[in-house]
């Protein structure tokens, strides 16, 4: 036990270590840039670009992933049947008397109710388990190392945020100490030892803006198509069957549900997502006549999920009216010209993912 309790801890200080490496970079190219190069013209700029850079990072890393709320687990009578079970079909069986009273629109490969045995939950929709987190985590997108943390409701604006302020970072470096660069090659640079963090400014700044460009393409485009990454690889599976554009309501909403519906917040890294995190209005709702009907029960002003609070609390709970869902068609295809197409394939990314392909066969 003492062992794999030592192994535990020593594999939660390697995983800081990309961050302490970014953490580095990011601290050497400010030493770099403010103090050896001195370009004060820039200053002010280089100076906001940075500070929405680091925040937005640190958003990302130390903003808590939301879990499945308790009315996503099993009663105590439940949980006892359920385990004493030994049949899947029986255990399943079980899991669909609780489901009955939950707002559950997709299922396994089978058709079944998505069960969590670890975390011992019933799995909301596009909630997965993250085995490096060790946790359930409400639409989860991938467990990103350079973050240490995993992202999914909870900061998916966050990392967005976070990928769009690095990139202009990293660009406005590039752009800026080109001139220097050139001077270097021309040897028309004065020999100090500046010539050292002007060489590799324009190295490093410009290898991350490769890497960093894709990656954040890449997410721009889920999000335009409402999918998170393990949506990507594998499409949810509802009632009528897999629909990989199944919880996509037109390219204006989609981007409204991450970003809220206030603009003027969209890029400050402060929680304005849409919704709970527990259910999401999709294009197939009126077709699952089952499940339309059911609402979470909540304890009156108790909150369900572990959420950054903020003063946005429309954004926080919009849910699509029932005049909305009856639009939800006519507004998709009105906005499928705005969409790029279904094939996304990134060669260079800035960041190792680590996603949650749990088996729900």
């Amino acid at each position: 036990m003492a062992p794999t309790h030592v192994l535990r801890c020593c594999q939660r200080g390697l995983a800081w270590i990309p961050v302490v490496f970014i953490a580095l970079v990011v601290c050497w190219s400010y030493y770099a840039y403010v103090v050896e190069l001195c370009i004060f013209f820039y200053l002010i700029f280089f100076h906001l670009s940075f500070i929405m850079f680091v925040w937005s990072y640190w958003k990302t890393i130390f903003t808590k992933p939301a879990n499945p709320s308790k009315e996503f687990c099993l009663p105590k009578a439940e949980k006892e049947c359920y385990e004493k079970e030994a049949r899947p079909e029986s255990q399943q069986e079980i899991l669909w008397r609780v489901a009955s009273n939950l707002p559950l629109y997709t299922r396994t490969g089978t058709g079944g109710i998505r069960y969590c045995d670890r975390c011992q939950v019933i799995k909301p929709d596009r909630c997965h388990h993250c085995s490096a987190c060790d946790t359930c985590v409400l639409k989860m997108d991938h467990h990103c190392p350079w973050v240490n943390n995993c992202v999914g409701f909870s900061n998916y604006k966050f990392f967005i945020l976070f990928l769009a302020y690095s990139l202009v970072y990293c660009l406005f470096i590039a752009a800026t100490v080109l001139q220097y660069f050139i001077k270097f090659w021309t040897n028309e640079l004065q020999d100090t030892h500046a010539k050292f963090h002007v060489l590799f400014l324009f190295f490093v700044a410009a290898m991350f803006c490769i890497s960093i460009l894709s990656l954040f393409s890449y997410h721009l485009w889920l999000v335009g198509k409402n999918r998170s990454t393990i949506e990507a690889f594998r499409a949810p599976v509802f009632r009528s069957g897999s629909d990989k554009n199944g919880f996509s309501l037109g390219f204006r909403k989609n981007i409204a549900q991450v970003f809220g519906d206030q603009k003027k917040y969209w890029l400050l890294p402060i929680f304005t997502s849409q919704g709970d995190g527990l259910t999401f209005p999709t294009r197939l709702v009126n077709a699952d006549a089952e499940q339309a009907a059911v609402t979470l029960h909540q304890e009156p002003n108790k909150s369900t999920v572990d959420v950054p609070a903020g003063p946005f609390g429309d954004s926080q709970n919009h849910l699509l009216s029932d005049e909305q869902r009856g639009s939800n068609m006519e507004d998709f295809l009105a906005d499928g010209a705005l969409e790029s197409s279904d094939h996304a394939s990134f060669g260079l990314t800035a960041e190792t993912c680590t996603i949650s392909m749990d088996s729900e066969s």
